[in-house]
C-alpha cells in the first residue's frame, strides 16, 4: 500500500450515490457497485444521515474510516465545491501538462492555445496592482505556459515543425528519435516533470479554461492518486457517424461521478485526459503496449492501492474520430487490448458475469422452459433473502413486524475498523456485474435522476422503494437484487453476444432455427435500450445499426488478439463467485 492514509479527509463532504438507499429504520445502507449492504450502528446510522445532509466527517478516526468506506465501495463521491476545504489542494502551478504527440500539427497548436488561455488567467491574477510588466520594447511579453507543458514529439515526420508550435506558445519539446506510441511518450515527459502532479493530455484534446478547477481539489485526499474529466465532442458533427459518437464515444464515461477500479460502475478511464499524483505514476505506462496502456495503467494504480476518480463536473473537449474507415479500424484496435489486459489482470476482461443461478435461468428460459426459470429466480431470491435478514436484524422467511434495532452490544466477527459506526459488511454480487470494461453499457447508460436533496430526502426517510418499516426489507432488497437482476441479466447476454460471440452465435442460429428469434432479440435489445435511455440526435434505426458495427469492430479486435497473444481468456464468461485479490 503506497497510497497514504486509509481515512478519509476530516472535513471533507459526501455526496450519496443516486442508488444508494437507507431502510430498516436508516440502520442499513445499500448501495455502490457491486451492492454492498452495510448494517449501522444506531450512532453510525445518524452520521451518514448527517453527513448526506450536508455535515461535514468530524476528526474522529471510526467516522473517517467509515468514509473512506462509503467512498471506496461507490456509496457516496467526494463534494469538494461544499467541503472547508480539507487538506492542501494544488494549483495549476502544481502541474506539469504532459502531451504526447506525432504529426498533428494542427490539433498540437489548438491544444496548447486552449493551455495559453489558462495561463493568460493564471498570470493575470499574479500582477502587481493588475498591470503587466513591459519589456525594453514597451510590449508585454507572451506569458509562459502555466502549468507549464511538456511536448514530447513520438518521432514526427517533421519534428521541426513540431518544435515551432511548442515554442510559440512557450512549451518545452523532448523529441524521441524512435517512435513507442503515447504509453512510451508519456514516460517520457514524467520522467522529465518536476512538480508532484502531471495531467497528461492527447493532442487532440482542446483544454477550456478552468479544466483543472474541478480536478485538482481530489488530491487534498492524499490517497487519491488520480483523476478524469469527462470527454465530450469538442464539436457537434452532423453526420449520422458523429450524432453516435457524440451520444456514444467510449471515451465518454458518462455523467455521473465514481470511483474507478475493476467492479465499479466505471471500470477505467482513458488517458486521453488524465491528472496524477507523481508518486502514484511511478511505475508509468506498461512499454510495448499501444493499445490499453492507460487501463493498465489505471488498474495496477488500483491495485496498489491509490483512489482513482472519475469526475464528470469537469469537461474536456476531444475531436472523436468520424470517418468511417478510422473510427472503425480506432475500435477494432481497441478490442486487441482485451488478451493484453485479461493476461496482465486475470478476469478483468470477460464478456459477462453471471451467477449459477442467472444462467440457469436464462438457459431454462431460452430452451422453452419458463416455470423452471422462474423457480431458479424465486430459489435465488429466497436465499438472498435469508442472507440479508441477518443484516436488517429481521426474522426469516416472514418478518413478523418492524425489524428490532441490532444489537451492538455484541459485535459480529466482521471488519470492525469502523469502531462504534458499523458492525457488519454484507457485500452482495448482483446477478450480473457488468458486460465487460470496455463495453459502454457499463459505464454510460445512467443518468442522474433528480437533485441531491431529493435523493437525500429519500434516503433519509428509511426506505426502499416505498418501505413502510413493516419488516421485510430483506425480501424486498433480494427481489430488486435477484428478482430483478436476473430479468436484467439479458441486456449485458445480448452484449456479450454482440460484442465477443457472434461469431458463434450467429453460424448457430442460421443451423438451429429454434435459436434465431432469441439470439436476434438479445442481440437487438441492448442498443434499444441504450437508445430509449440516451435519447440521442440520431432515429432508432441508424443508432442500433452504428451500435452493431460498433460491436461487430471490436470483436474483431477481440478475436484477433486472442489469437495474437494464444489465450481463448477474453472469449469466456466469469461464473459464479470471484474472489478478488486487493
Amino acid at each position: 500500500m503506497t497510497s497514504g492514509s486509509e481515512a478519509a479527509p476530516a472535513g471533507l463532504r459526501l455526496l450519496p450515490d443516486p442508488q444508494t438507499r437507507l431502510i430498516a429504520g436508516g440502520q442499513v445502507l445499500v448501495g455502490g457497485s457491486p451492492v454492498r449492504v452495510l448494517r449501522l450502528t444506531p450512532a453510525g446510522a445518524r452520521q451518514v444521515a448527517g453527513w448526506f445532509s450536508g455535515a461535514p466527517v468530524p476528526e474522529s478516526a471510526a467516522a473517517r474510516t467509515l468514509a473512506r468506506r462509503l467512498l471506496d465501495a461507490g456509496i457516496a463521491h467526494p463534494d469538494w465545491p461544499g467541503s472547508a476545504g480539507p487538506g492542501q489542494v494544488p494549483g495549476p502551478g502544481d502541474v506539469t501538462v504532459v502531451i504526447p504527440v506525432r504529426d498533428r500539427h494542427t490539433e498540437l497548436a489548438r491544444c496548447l492555445a486552449g493551455l495559453a488561455d489558462l495561463a493568460g488567467q493564471d498570470n493575470s491574477k499574479k500582477r502587481d496592482g493588475g498591470k503587466a510588466r513591459e519589456n525594453g520594447n514597451g510590449t508585454v511579453p507572451s506569458p509562459p505556459c502555466s502549468p507549464p507543458v511538456v511536448v514530447v514529439d513520438d518521432a514526427s515526420a517533421d519534428p521541426g515543425a513540431i518544435a515551432a508550435i511548442a515554442a510559440a506558445h512557450g512549451a518545452r519539446v523532448i523529441h524521441r528519435p524512435v517512435n513507442g506510441g503515447p504509453g512510451a511518450a508519456r514516460n517520457t515527459g514524467l520522467a522529465a516533470a518536476s512538480t508532484e502532479f502531471v495531467a497528461f493530455l492527447d493532442s487532440d484534446c482542446v483544454p477550456a479554461p478552468g479544466w483543472l478547477d474541478r480536478l485538482l481539489p481530489h488530491f487534498a485526499d492524499p490517497a487519491v492518486g488520480a483523476v478524469a474529466p469527462r470527454i465530450i465532442p469538442h464539436e457537434a458533427g452532423t453526420s449520422w457517424l458523429a450524432r453516435y459518437e457524440g451520444a456514444s464515444s467510449t471515451l465518454d464515461m458518462g455523467a455521473r461521478p465514481s470511483i474507478v477500479r475493476v467492479g465499479a460502475r466505471v471500470w477505467y478511464i482513458p488517458g486521453a485526459a488524465l491528472v496524477v499524483r507523481a508518486a502514484a505514476a511511478a511505475g508509468g505506462f506498461a512499454d510495448g503496449m499501444l493499445v490499453g496502456e492507460d487501463v493498465d495503467f489505471i488498474w495496477r494504480m488500483a491495485a496498489a492501492g491509490w483512489r482513482v476518480r472519475y469526475e464528470p463536473a469537469a469537461v474536456m473537449g476531444h475531436d472523436h474520430r468520424v470517418r468511417f474507415r478510422a473510427w472503425f479500424s480506432r475500435r477494432t484496435d481497441y478490442g486487441t487490448s482485451a488478451a493484453p489486459l485479461e493476461l496482465l489482470h486475470p478476469e478483468s476482461v470477460r464478456p459477462l458475469y453471471a451467477s449459477w443461478w442467472t444462467i440457469g435461468a436464462w438457459a431454462a428460459a431460452l430452451s422453452g422452459r419458463p416455470l423452471t426459470a422462474t423457480a431458479l429466480t424465486a430459489a435465488a431470491t429466497a436465499l438472498l433473502a435469508r442472507r440479508l435478514s441477518t443484516v436488517t436484524g429481521e426474522r426469516w422467511p416472514f418478518p413478523a413486524g418492524p425489524p428490532s434495532a441490532p444489537d451492538n452490544s455484541k459485535k459480529s466477527s466482521g471488519p470492525q475498523d469502523s469502531g462504534s459506526l458499523c458492525t457488519s459488511l454484507c457485500r452482495q454480487r448482483s446477478t450480473i456485474l457488468a458486460p465487460s470494461p470496455n463495453d459502454q453499457d457499463n459505464s454510460k447508460k445512467c443518468r442522474r435522476r433528480g437533485s441531491l436533496r431529493d435523493n437525500s430526502k429519500k434516503i433519509g426517510s428509511g426506505g426502499d422503494g416505498g418501505s413502510g418499516g413493516d419488516g421485510a426489507d430483506a425480501w424486498r432488497l433480494a427481489v430488486r437484487l435477484a428478482g430483478g437482476g436476473t430479468l436484467a441479466a439479458g441486456r449485458p447476454l445480448g452484449s456479450a453476444l454482440s460484442r465477443t460471440w457472434w461469431p458463434i452465435a450467429i453460424p448457430a442460429a442460421i443451423a438451429f432455427p429454434r435459436l434465431r428469434r432469441p439470439v436476434a432479440a438479445l442481440i437487438l435489445a441492448p442498443p434499444l435500450l441504450d437508445w430509449a435511455d440516451r435519447r440521442p440526435p440520431l432515429d432508432p434505426a441508424r443508432y442500433v445499426a452504428a451500435r452493431l458495427l460498433d460491436d461487430a469492430a471490436y470483436s474483431l479486435g477481440v478475436w484477433q488478439g486472442c489469437r495474437k497473444h494464444r489465450t481463448i481468456r477474453p472469449l469466456l464468461p466469469a461464473l459464479g463467485s470471484r474472489r478478488r485479490r486487493r
